[in-house]
Order: structure tokens, then sequence, then C-alpha cells
């Protein structure tokens, strides 16, 4: 509780030439030195902003006809930015995902009519396009160069208030986040500069005005934790949808859930981890069910790889791995067996 001064109470005087040794702060303290670190910091703060503001976009979407089959289908805002001088502008999936229209605001106040040109929830990034030229656009920065406790800035729209400035640190590097699609995103950058809603695909800026993370995610009610997906992943994401308007992924038609396996049993069979994935149930006609899959396996491996649960699999069912056979090891009636498997491409909103 604040205190409170008597109304008819005098505000309390010192002789001159004397002080209240009790009411030194840190002002009467301060070195010239302490004034210029702070003015060296604001100045850094300003030129960020000043480069990267005209690029920051505030995005409205409107509510598709068919959001009871297609997605989630209502309205809402976020936040985006321009990465091309031609109009591509990189923001988050869920901001996107299932609009039936899509609406840009710039910075200097034009609206464009925007197309959806790739979405992928599983990173939670989505690019959409915007019929322009010679855009102010950002540079991406090389978010595999952040130390904990750098200097970083989000720029956004949050509530509506656009071009919104927060600063912060880097709290954490490689923090696992769980996406809207289930699939665990890695490398996934802390920090405390403040995000609210609306802030959702707006950029995450080191000093130098780069783009190094794009804002995803708050935890609420919590303060201060607030994450953003690294720009390497970004960029990587950014081009395969430019190229395919998506993320081709392979695909072996299981569902599973992680299971512990006995330790005894991992020590003889050689594992690297007493942990695995049973297989709960097999798509008819699906790559497992082909290779001899069984309801009740364990998975436990992919081409020598181990597997230790759901995420690891995700993981390893990479494109590269589309249409190639791959060895599978699974634990059958306390056995390791390996089984021949050729990963397909995963459909939409499909698992492992």
């Amino acid at each position: 509780m604040s205190p409170t001064l008597h109304p008819d109470a005098a505000p309390a005087t010192f002789p001159a030439g004397s002080q209240d040794e009790s009411a030194v702060g840190p002002a009467e303290t301060a070195s010239p030195a302490d004034g210029q670190l702070l003015d060296a910091y604001s100045r850094a703060v300003i030129a960020a902003v000043e480069r990267v503001s005209p690029a920051v976009v505030n995005i409205e979407v409107g509510p598709n006809e068919r959001a009871g089959r297609t997605g989630r289908g209502g309205g809402g805002t976020g936040s985006g930015f321009v990465f091309t001088p031609d109009g591509l502008i990189l923001t988050n999936s869920h901001v996107v995902n299932g609009a039936g229209k899509i609406e840009i605001t710039h910075s200097d106040g034009q609206r464009y009519r925007a197309d959806l040109v790739g979405d992928d929830p599983d990173t939670d990034l989505a690019v959409v396009r915007i019929q322009s030229r010679d855009l102010p656009n950002v540079e991406l920065g090389d978010s595999r160069v952040l130390r904990p406790g750098q200097l970083v800035i989000a720029i956004g729209n949050p509530l509506g208030f656009q071009t919104t400035v927060t600063t912060g640190v880097v709290s954490a590097l490689g923090r696992s986040l769980r996406s809207r699609s289930g699939r665990l995103m890695d490398d996934i950058i802390q920090t405390d500069a403040a995000l609210n809603p609306g802030n959702s695909g707006g950029p995450l800026v080191d000093s130098h005005g780069r783009v190094i993370g794009v804002n995803t995610a708050v935890i609420l009610p919590a303060q201060g934790l607030c994450f953003a997906i690294p720009s390497h992943t970004a960029e990587w994401v950014a081009g395969r949808l430019i190229q395919s308007g998506r993320i081709r992924r392979g695909y072996l038609g299981i569902g599973g859930q992680n299971v512990p396996l006995p330790r005894r049993v991992a020590r003889l069979q050689g594992l690297p981890s007493a942990r695995g994935v049973r297989v709960l149930t097999v798509e008819p006609g699906s790559p497992a069910a082909r290779a001899g899959v069984r309801e009740r396996d364990v998975i436990v491996g992919l081409d020598g790889a181990p597997v230790a649960g759901v995420d690891d699999l995700h993981r390893l069912l990479t494109e590269d791995r589309i249409g190639v056979r791959a060895k599978l090891t699974v634990m059958r009636e306390l056995e390791a067996r390996d089984l021949e498997i050729t990963p397909v491409e995963s459909r939409p909103a499909m698992g492992g």
C-alpha cells in the first residue's frame, strides 16, 4: 500500500546545506559513465526500432464460412513483418490458420488484401503476400549466435496498439514449446520482453535491428515468460512455404504413446534409453501396416537413432526420409526386432 500524507501535514524541510542521508538514492550517486551507458542503450533501441518498425504490419483476419471443417474460422488480429521488398510477410500460423480473409495494415496506414502463401501449424509459422513493390523490409539475423542476457526488442500490435515497442533480454535458449498441432517445437527463444495478445507474429530484434525471432507465445498468468521461434527456423520454413506452400514430413501411420521399458530388458537388448513409443493403432494400408507393425509393439529406434518418445519420432521423420527405406526397431514380447519401413509424405493434421 502506498504511504499517504495527512492534508494538514507540512513536507519535511532541512536547513540549508544539510541533507537527509536516508533520501540519497541512485540519482545522487550516479556517475557520468552511468548516464553514458543509458544513453548508448537508448540509442541502440531507437536505431533498431527505426530500422524495423516500417516493415511491421497489423494483420486482421475474417471468419471462414466453412470453419467447422477447415479451420478455426474466427476473426482476430496479430502482427507480422515484411521480409522481402515484393510483399512477402512472415507471421504465426495461429494468426492466419483457417481465416476466410486476411487484411494487412502497413505502418503508413495503407491497407491491403493478403493471400496465404503457406502455413505450417507444426512450427506455428505462415507466409502471406500483398501485392506491392519496394516495401520496407527486415534483415533476418542468425539466431544461432544469441547468448542469454543479450538485449532484444519486441515490436508488434498488442491489443490493437500498433507498433508497440518493448525491450528485454534473452532469458534462455533451447527451450521446447508445444505447438497447437501437438508437435514439439525445439530451440525456442525465451525472453522477458513483454508480449500481449496481438504481438503474435511480430519480430524479435537484436540491438543491430536484425530479426532473430518470431514472437509466438506467452505463459499466463506468469510475467516475463515469453517465447519466440528462432530466425534460422523461420528462414528455413519460409523458404519451403514459398516453394511448395507446405512443409513435407514423413508419415508412418501409427498412433502411439510414450511408455517406460523395464531397465533390465533395455540393458539386455542394448537400448540407449529405457523408454519408447507403444503402438496403439495402425492405420490400414499405411507404411506401418505394410511393414508388419502390430498394436502393442514398442518403437525404440529408427535407422539406428534412438526413439524414446513420440517427439523423437516426429524429429526423425523429416522430408529426406519420404520414400526411403529405413529400419524400424520395435520391442515385441520383450525382444528387439527390426522391420523394414518406407515413410510416405504426411497429410495435413496427421501425426507420426
